[in-house]
């Protein structure tokens, strides 16, 4: 990648690096008024669909912060439409889906999912992106469990009683139905990986919900195969998920070159836990609502859990919430590149 700023590409391959590269999950979004302006012109589909207007969107943080790493502007359920799947995405609830899975005929109406036909759109954005960014590009995917939350529970779910009744009642059935959001999101990672991403995201967002003798189960033989099907392509995979600390190892040895952490998992205990493996995170995102001095402090601290390893990219330890000051989240990058001028 030459002439782009590649520290996040080596922070992921677990090399040595000037400082932590920095992004943030959800870092174009609802707390930035340019943001808010382009909603009021358009909705999350219309923008996601054009492609012109996803990458303006895509790159307003790359232009504001000064982050490491630009992420393709989507939702993870964006693919699901590929598939068959009616929803509508809500504000401020989220994917709502028209006709939840609860039997063999919804498992079996689902599609196998063709990106070229089904998402142009999501490939022609990181085309034109990659024709104006200096930093690498971001893409990603929801993992089969989350994408299996929201197609079972019809939306978002607090409890995830449908999906887990669901994977216990049904057994065979959930592992069809997980063998098809397998293939259907290695397809579409394999997609932008050819389209031009340079590293990817795997988003289980939801699979904290699960104990680790269900993740073994359920899950894990499943996110193994899916990574078996990323690895031919060369670039770097984050993994991640939420409420997810007593599943890291388990999700280390499913795959994945990094494992991000939420907020509720001390770094020095992941580290120790996941030996070599890179890690990303893991600032609570609430954080960037307090004083800068407070904001400094808590960076500093990550910073010193980590201890000078290699292998570490700065991240928070989900997304950032509205409402976030931008000039916070700024704040958090110049004091990463304080690091490297320091040094």
């Amino acid at each position: 990648m030459e002439g782009v700023n590649d520290l996040i590409l080596q922070a992921a391959r677990g090399r040595p690096t000037s400082r932590p590269p920095v992004w943030f999950m959800r870092q174009a979004g609802r707390y930035q008024k340019e943001y808010q302006e382009i909603r009021r012109r358009y909705t999350l589909p219309e923008i996601v669909q054009n492609p012109e207007v996803c990458a303006e969107v895509t790159l307003l943080p790359v232009k504001q912060l000064g982050v490491d790493a630009a992420i393709l502007f989507a939702d993870i359920t964006t693919p699901l439409y590929g598939m068959g799947v009616e929803l509508d995405l809500v504000e401020g609830k989220g994917p709502v889906i028209h006709r939840p899975i609860r039997d063999s005929k919804g498992v079996e109406a689902l599609r196998p999912l063709e990106p070229e036909e089904a998402v142009p759109f999501v490939l022609e954005t990181i085309r034109l992106l990659k024709r104006e960014l200096e930093v690498p590009l971001i893409g990603f995917a929801g993992a089969p469990f989350t994408l299996a939350s929201y197609l079972i529970e019809g939306g978002p779910s607090r409890q995830f009683k449908e999906v887990k009744a669901f994977m216990y009642r049904e057994e065979a059935l959930w592992h069809q139905l997980l063998e098809k959001l397998t293939q259907a999101m290695a397809r579409y990672l394999k997609a932008q990986v050819e389209a031009g991403a340079d590293l990817l995201q795997v988003f289980d967002s939801w699979v904290g919900a699960l104990s680790p003798a269900d993740y073994r189960r359920y899950v894990k033989p499943h996110m193994a195969r899916l990574f078996q099907e990323l690895r031919p392509l060369g670039v770097p995979v984050i993994h991640f998920g939420v409420g997810t600390m007593g599943l890291l190892k388990e999700m280390q040895e499913a795959g994945g070159d990094v494992i991000g952490l939420d907020h509720h998992t001390p770094l020095p205990w992941a580290r120790e836990a996941l030996g070599e493996t890179p890690i990303q995170g893991n600032l609570d995102p609430v954080v960037l609502f307090a004083p800068k001095e407070v904001i400094r402090r808590e960076v500093e601290r990550i910073l010193a859990e980590n201890a000078g390893r290699p292998g570490h990219i700065f991240n928070l330890g989900h997304g950032i919430l509205p409402g976030t000051p931008v000039e916070h989240v700024r704040y958090v990058v110049e004091l990463l590149k304080e690091k490297e001028e320091a040094a």
